[in-house]
């Protein structure tokens, strides 16, 4: 059973998790305004991957005997002032995540929850991952600069990401 604190944190980190897929469905359907269905594309993967997280907590929470919390999410922006705004608020947030995802496993090492920490560890992980790939998009843009070329063959990769397939072992 979890105790109280750890069963709290989860729950922070639940909702966290749905306003990133929420806030990435928003990027996504600015670039689709925008007329780039490859940057679109790559939120709309992003969007479904922090859904996924989401379901990751809901499912522990409840296979540790906890009571999911659902909360209000706040409605995320929905305009940026250029591509490079949206990737570079894309690289803060999953900072912001990162940091969230740290303070979870301090909780679990203050509280001695050693099946918390241990079910973290995939998070610590995702969120290295996160972030690289992030910042590299964020490098590339600022390389590029205002050049619409250079900002359409990137659309153009980010158009190429699939979506990973689901870990059937649940991790």
């Amino acid at each position: 059973m979890l105790k109280p604190k750890v069963l709290q944190a989860l729950n922070s980190q639940l909702n966290a998790e749905y306003y990133s897929s929420y806030l990435y469905l928003s990027m996504s359907a600015f670039f689709q305004d925008k007329g780039l269905p490859g940057m679109a594309n790559w939120m709309r993967i992003q969007a479904d991957e922090e859904m996924m997280h989401a379901m990751k907590f809901f499912d522990y929470i409840n296979e540790r005997n906890g009571r999911v919390s659902l909360k209000p999410i706040d409605g995320p922006p929905t305009e940026w002032g250029s591509v490079l705004e949206v990737f570079e608020e894309t690289k803060k947030h999953e900072e912001h995540v990162t940091s969230l995802i740290n303070e979870l496993v301090s909780k679990s090492e203050e509280e001695k929850d050693y099946a918390t920490h241990a079910f973290l560890q995939w998070f610590i992980n995702e969120q290295v991952e996160e972030e690289a790939a992030a910042n590299a998009i964020v490098d590339q843009l600022r390389l590029v600069g205002d050049n619409g070329l250079a900002t359409f063959m990137i659309d153009g990769q980010l158009g190429q990401r699939t979506a990973a397939p689901a870990d059937p072992a649940g991790a």
